[in-house]
């Protein structure tokens, strides 16, 4: 009998051994997948975008001031790319930050368990509608509301598509903000009560200080989302590559050159063709840039608390 026990128990241990090095191989595989689609993401990214720069000099793409990839004569100055992008990017932000930031501070310090049960399931259904569904919206919803108020203004526009990206970003900052203010703990809390302070008063002047390593880091990845909107971005600002600062004109951004050629109308193995992966290596690192430099300040600025 006791033979039998020590049998079966040998046995149990020994498939709990071969199901621990199972999983973990997966795991283990898992990770090496991740690593190697981003090492052949930037190998390919490389790899084509040496024909262009064979072709046009690199500080030509990198400062020129006007871009022309399809019309004789060409020319590859990305500068009108990079700030058309950089207007929906700062549109966007500054619409969605004070929105999602106050939303957070209202879910984690003001609303009721059951208010809460409501309003963040409601407000995270936002980052679950497809883009191209934004990019009409604002076709058809925004920008005819931006010509009531303003007739001069282009059916494609980059202030329209700021409005829908913000939307799109906004989900993402109320939740990172959301969780970085619920990781304060509660004692930081209390003792703002205990010396007299408004509910208010706690919330700005301890809370959100306490969380601002989080909030931070939230609003870049933010930034770094819309920097890769793609189809919202093309449906609503245009295509017109114009150096230009007035949010009420066609712009085209990174992304949105992308999908144009994407589509099949540039000849393969021609320098406008090759330009593709020359503008998504340049979008690749500074996507990369913020992603690192919100891990940064994550890591420079994290409060400890015991």
């Amino acid at each position: 009998m006791a033979e039998t026990a020590t049998f079966s128990l040998g046995k149990s241990k020994k498939r709990s051994r071969w199901i621990e090095e199972a999983t973990r191989s997966g795991f283990f595989l898992c990770a090496l997948a991740s690593v190697l689609t981003t090492f052949g993401i930037v190998f390919v990214l490389i790899r084509e975008a040496i024909p262009f720069f064979q072709v046009v000099p690199f500080w030509d793409f990198l400062f020129g001031t006007r871009w022309n990839a399809l019309i004789e004569p060409r020319s590859f100055g990305v500068i009108p790319l990079f700030m058309g992008t950089m207007i929906i990017v700062i549109g966007s932000g500054l619409i969605a930050i004070p929105i999602g930031l106050a939303s957070a501070i209202y879910l984690s310090e003001f609303a009721s368990d059951r208010t809460r049960k409501i309003v963040k399931p409601v407000l995270e259904i936002l980052a679950g509608i497809p883009t191209v569904v934004y990019g009409y919206f604002a076709l058809t919803g925004i920008t005819p509301l931006l010509k009531l108020m303003n007739d001069d203004i282009s059916v494609f526009n980059a202030l329209s598509a700021s409005i829908v990206v913000a939307v799109m970003i906004l989900p993402m900052v109320a939740s990172l903000c959301d969780d970085a203010l619920k990781a304060v703990p509660r004692a930081l809390r209390e003792g703002g009560f205990a010396l007299g302070s408004t509910k208010t008063e706690v919330s700005l002047k301890i809370v959100v200080p306490a969380a601002l390593s989080g909030i931070v880091a939230s609003f870049v990845l933010a930034f770094s989302r819309a920097i890769g909107e793609t189809m919202a971005v093309t449906l609503a600002a245009g295509a017109t590559p114009k150096l230009t600062m007035n949010p009420l004109e066609s712009i085209q951004t990174m992304t949105a050159y992308i999908v144009q050629v994407a589509t099949g109308d540039i000849e393969h193995g021609s320098v406008s063709y090759y330009s593709l992966y020359a503008v998504g290596g340049m979008l690749f690192l500074i996507t990369l840039g913020a992603n690192l430099l919100s891990h940064r300040i994550l890591k420079k600025y994290r409060e400890q608390y015991e």
